[in-house]
């Protein structure tokens, strides 16, 4: 641990770092979750999908990896200790992708936009913020409780895919995470239009790297510190309300992952906006969009904490564990955003 920093700062310090990592992706390699479907299914593309599953290969090969040498512990992740609720996968994304549609951009997105002048996105960063810790913890925490409790694991057997196919196999957790892993980087090197682009292929690359670089930091942090901090990796749902916390009670709380997460990512869409010379304020001129753009902010904050994740937390980090809940709340996270993306392309109205 570095003389220098206490625990807390030092896994802000990692968080910040992979977060520069995330934002330089989002803004240099136009890596986006809502324009990879939109590139889908509306624009004849799969490229930016791709991209997705390049990541996610790299991420879930990088974090087996750190599982077979013991470098981390999967079970101490989020992800993996609470039990999975099919029922708040599927409602959750499918609300998180609808408010996607809506606002034009998930959390992540949100905050690399502002980072290139889009006073717009800084709505969308706070309305979502608010809404999930509304659910989170405010005053409709009780609901939520009430139809999706997050309940510990208590069987031997985490909610991971590797998990039960190790037992079902023999084969090591590890091996069959890497295996998986390959399968993923494979897939989406099949295009040729991907093997071709090399900056795609690049950032892709390099958000994997985010991710295996949050568990790979803050799980060491546990093991050699003396805070019992936790295990974690990129999200943008509840750190982004945290981070508003942090930002206005700051001498109360000490400072976490999460707010350096977002404070790099934003960092880092500053730096990427300024070397592509994209930096421009803008803002919203018309009331329906902001109204749209709330309400979208809104549903995705809800629909982040049904899921316990985004487009990024179960897109990404908890797809490099193989958690169970990854796949399925990413398919419907895909299915909202199309129906919202559909609904906008027909006409969407709000009753004045």
């Amino acid at each position: 641990m570095p003389e220098f920093l206490t625990d807390h700062q030092t896994v802000a310090a990692i968080g910040l770092i992979g977060g520069i990592l995330l934002g330089l992706a989002a803004r240099l390699g136009r890596f986006c979750t809502l324009g990879a479907i939109e590139d889908l299914l509306y624009g004849g593309s799969d490229t930016r999908l791709r991209m997705w599953a390049l990541a996610i290969g790299t991420a879930v090969i990088g974090s087996f990896s750190l599982i077979g040498f013991g470098l981390l512990d999967p079970g101490q992740s989020f992800y993996l200790s609470i039990r999975w609720m099919p029922m708040a996968s599927i409602v959750g994304g499918l609300m998180f992708g609808y408010g996607m549609a809506l606002s034009g951009n998930c959390g992540y997105g949100a905050i690399a936009r502002l980072g290139g002048g889009d006073l717009r996105s800084f709505v969308i960063v706070l309305v979502m913020g608010v809404s999930t810790y509304v659910v989170l913890s405010g005053p409709l925490a009780p609901v939520r409780n009430f139809f999706f409790e997050q309940v510990e694991v208590t069987s031997e057997v985490p909610p991971g895919l590797a998990h039960h196919a190790a037992v079902l196999t023999g084969l090591s957790v590890s091996t069959i995470g890497v295996a998986v892993g390959l399968f993923f980087v494979a897939a989406a090197l099949w295009s040729r239009e991907l093997r071709r682009d090399f900056s795609a292929v690049f950032w892709s690359v390099v958000v994997g790297m985010a991710i295996i670089s949050g568990w790979a930091g803050t799980q060491w942090v546990a093991d050699n510190g003396f805070e019992a901090l936790p295990v974690v990796s990129h999200s943008f749902s509840a750190p982004v309300g945290e981070t508003i916390l942090y930002s206005m009670t700051g001498s109360l709380r000490p400072i976490s992952f999460a707010v350096g997460s977002i404070a790099g990512v934003w960092c880092g869409a500053f730096i990427g906006s300024l070397i592509k010379g994209h930096f421009r304020w803008e803002a919203c001129e018309d009331p329906r969009e902001l109204r749209r753009q709330i309400l979208g902010a809104g549903i995705m904050g809800v629909g982040a904490v049904l899921a316990m994740g985004c487009t990024v937390g179960q897109g990404m980090s908890a797809f490099s564990l193989l958690a169970i809940s990854a796949p399925v709340t990413f398919l419907s996270i895909f299915a909202g955003a199309a129906f919202g993306l559909r609904q906008l392309i027909e006409g969407f109205r709000i009753a004045e």
